[in-house]
């Protein structure tokens, strides 16, 4: 634990770095304050820009395990560890996916989401721990640490590897011990913060940017959308069972009223509506290709429109 302590002071990271921009941020005005952040927060999405081609490496890796039975797990400390949790807290309402295909992990448990546990990114065998109890061979290990160095991290990620586990690693700075043990490395350098070392500002905005490709791309070529509609939504709420009916509407060429009493028929499932009515089949007949593809929405329209043929 010392040696990586002391790697990071010898090598002081970007992220860690003062800002020229922001030196006398002490005494300029409110307007002053918020104008310098949205200058340098604009910057953001330029270097994810320049990390795409990692990013895409990283997601056909995921869609290809995932396709396959794997699962995601994202894992990180702090600020990281609950851009992890806001993600796969999405997922399910999102895209219709099951609680467990889609997971984050988060130094110091459940007390870290709501208030800070310093000391517990330190401790690398927890991390290691935790892929060990909950990781499959076939599943996917996003590591997410803006520094790129965190203890807890890194032992996760190594222990991932030994097991053969498939490896991800999203840093906010460059050529990091992250990157150099995972499989996949994603590294968006955004520079300094406006507050020296906050990296729940530009760091964490980045890494958001990043989660929310990783886990829409993937979600997309798994076919849980159709065209750019969420058609796995969940109808959980008046709003949501609302949304349903718009997207029915959205997709095939019916009345509000028809679409309603189709969505009654699918059981709220807007997929099983719009393919009942695209395709004029029964209920039993969608779910059947529905089971049949894996869940793929495109898939399964491809097969209803062969059989109507």
């Amino acid at each position: 634990m010392k040696g990586v302590y002391e790697n990071t002071m010898n090598h002081k990271l970007t992220t860690e770095q003062r800002n020229e921009r922001s030196e006398q941020l002490d005494q300029l005005s409110a307007r002053e304050i918020i104008t310098l952040m949205n200058e340098e927060d604009q910057k953001v999405p330029l270097a994810v820009k320049q990390a795409l081609p990692q990013i895409e490496r990283a997601i056909e890796a995921i869609v290809n395990k995932m396709a396959n039975g794997g699962r995601l797990f994202y894992i990180g400390a702090g600020t990281s560890g609950r851009l992890g949790i806001l993600d796969a807290a999405e997922c399910p309402p999102t895209f219709g996916t099951d609680k467990e295909l889609v997971t984050a992990i988060i130094a110091g448990g459940s007390q870290a989401i709501f208030e800070a546990v310093e000391d517990a990114e330190d401790n690398g065998e927890v991390g290691r721990d935790e892929v060990r109890t909950r990781l499959h061979s076939g599943d996917v290990l996003v590591g997410i640490a803006a520094s790129g160095r965190t203890p807890y991290v890194l032992g996760a990620v190594q222990e991932a590897k030994k097991l053969g586990i498939l490896t991800v690693g999203l840093s906010c700075n460059t050529a990091t011990p992250l990157s150099q043990w995972v499989d996949y490395a994603i590294e968006v350098s955004v520079g300094p913060e406006v507050v020296t070392g906050s990296t729940r500002l530009k760091a964490a905005t980045a890494q958001k940017l990043v989660l929310n490709m990783m886990s829409t791309a993937t979600m997309i070529r798994l076919g849980k959308i159709y065209k750019n509609l969420m058609v796995n939504v969940q109808a959980t709420n008046d709003k949501l069972r609302h949304r349903v009916i718009n997207i029915v509407m959205e997709a095939t060429p019916t009345t509000e009223d028809e679409a309603r009493r189709y969505c009654d028929l699918a059981k709220g499932d807007a997929r099983v509506a719009i393919l009942m009515l695209q395709c004029k089949v029964d209920y039993s007949t969608v779910v059947q290709a529905l089971d049949k593809s894996g869940g793929h929405f495109g898939r399964a329209r491809g097969q209803l429109m062969v059989q109507g043929k």
